[in-house]
């Protein structure tokens, strides 16, 4: 496995121990202040877990390519 590809799981891996964090505080019995800034939180993190996944896959595209060369 490439160094790009390690360091973008692992950043991947940490962004979603973050947003499991997040996900808590929505299941825990309401609070209307904790709650709105968790689902913000929440919102932000999977939209940049979607971007790390997009990477990670567009690595795996490029990485056979590179070995083949």
């Amino acid at each position: 496995m490439s160094e790009r590809l390690e360091t973008l799981n692992k950043a991947r891996d940490r962004m979603v121990e973050d947003r499991d964090a997040h996900a808590k505080v929505l299941a825990a019995p309401f609070d209307r202040d904790k709650a709105e800034r968790a689902r913000n939180k929440f919102i932000e993190i999977q939209v940049l877990i979607d971007a790390l996944d997009r990477a990670i896959s567009g690595e795996n595209v490029i990485s056979p390519k590179a070995e083949l060369a």
